[in-house]
């Protein structure tokens, strides 16, 4: 990723809320850096935003209050955005610490929020995928997680398809 300076700002994501109640608010909140041309590059993993990673570049539009919105996302950075909802130890924050580690060590970052039992990573084009792909499965047939896919590449929809 291009090492870009500048201010971090915080750019809002609209969400339509299903009648389960997920995801648990119909805006999140990720910050980013402005490019300064009515775009920025997302620096933060998403909890329930999907379609978009960490470094893709976003359009994004101001409102009347000085509120900015995405748009559009302008250049996809090739990482994939991975939610895993921890049942170990009930998603204690020890237990998301521990998924958090085991990732790391496979190339991946990320964070966890105990409130929600839940760990975002951010699975960057390096990351070993075949093997992060293998451990999701694992965890979730031992009943460790349960996952998703809030944001994929070609690499990964192929690695998986083998």
């Amino acid at each position: 990723m291009t090492s870009i300076s500048g201010d971090h700002v915080k750019i809002h994501f609209r969400m339509d809320v299903g009648e389960d109640g997920r995801p648990p608010a119909s805006v999140e909140i990720l910050w980013a850096v402005d490019l300064g041309d009515g775009t920025v590059r997302l620096d933060n993993t998403p909890w329930f935003v999907r379609g978009v990673a960490s470094g893709d570049i976003i359009q994004v539009e101001l409102d009347g209050e000085g509120v900015r919105w995405a748009g559009e996302t302008v250049r996809a950075s090739g990482n994939c955005t991975i939610r895993l909802i921890v049942l170990k130890d009930s998603g204690s924050a020890s237990a998301c610490e521990s998924v958090l580690k085991v990732f790391h060590s496979l190339g991946t970052t990320g964070e966890g929020i105990e409130r929600y039992q839940m760990v975002a990573l951010d699975v960057p084009t390096d990351a070993d995928l075949p093997r992060i792909r293998e451990l999701l499965e694992h965890g979730e047939a031992k009943e460790w997680w349960h996952w998703e896919q809030g944001c994929v590449t070609a690499a990964w929809r192929v690695m998986a398809a083998t």
